[in-house]
């Protein structure tokens, strides 16, 4: 008899993307990432795109597995293909895009075979400007700005204080910038060369990556072990 092969899960990733941050501004949506892809504690990858459009009208980003990534786009490609074969004049907007993404990762972390990543889905269609996020065990939430990784925890305190309604793309841009900067000090994972996508009425766009200024000079950062007691 043949031997039937046994399914193989994702135990654990390999090849992992950071934080991915976006917010709503006056005319649509920001997203900002960088690319790197990190293989364990190795920064190994350094032009990893984790940032794409999807369909008409929304704008993906993913941290985590880039290989769970690169099937979820399979997933998304198929699902846009099969909208556009309709030929309705209609087509999936980003609150569409989201739920159906919120199934995928849900049914599958039921399988215990989850995708490894978080999600961030934006867009913008009829007017209305939409922006979510969904986990790996498929928790989502919309918000007027939302990020995934360590940018939960260091960027989001910074839009709070910081984001309003009325910012225009420039004063957009330059929040993202802030909040990428942060994540640079502060996150071994994070590399040095940032995408910026937006995405508005007219369409989505990925702007090429380029570089942070930075400042290394802090005296926390010359001896970040002083005054820590008993460490290396």
């Amino acid at each position: 008899m043949d031997r039937v092969a046994e399914t193989e899960r994702t135990l654990y990733p390999y090849v992992t993307g950071s934080s991915v941050v976006a917010i709503k501004y006056k005319d649509g949506i920001l997203m900002a990432a960088d690319m790197g892809g990190s293989y364990g504690s190795t920064l190994r990858y350094k032009s990893v795109e984790r940032v794409k459009p999807i369909g008409k009208h929304s704008l993906l980003g993913a941290s985590g597995e880039i290989s769970d990534f690169q099937e979820i786009l399979r997933y998304l490609d198929e699902l846009i293909l099969y909208d556009n074969m309709w030929d309705d004049g209609n087509s999936l907007g980003p609150k569409e895009v989201h739920n159906y993404l919120t199934r995928v990762m849900y049914n599958r972390r039921n399988k215990f075979n989850p995708l490894w990543n978080a999600l961030v889905l934006g867009g913008v269609k009829n007017g209305q400007k939409y922006l979510g996020m969904v986990n790996m065990i498929g928790i989502n939430f919309e918000d007027n700005h939302v990020a995934t990784g360590l940018g939960n925890h260091l960027a989001r305190p910074i839009l709070r204080d910081e984001w309003h309604e009325n910012l225009t793309f420039e004063e957009g841009v330059k929040l993202l910038e802030k909040c990428m900067r942060v994540l640079l000090y502060r996150d071994r994972s994070a590399v040095n060369k940032i995408q910026i996508s937006k995405i508005t009425e007219e369409g989505a766009t990925v702007f090429p990556p380029f570089s942070l200024k930075t400042y290394w000079e802090f005296s926390a950062f010359k001896n970040p072990t002083l005054g820590a007691e008993g460490s290396w």
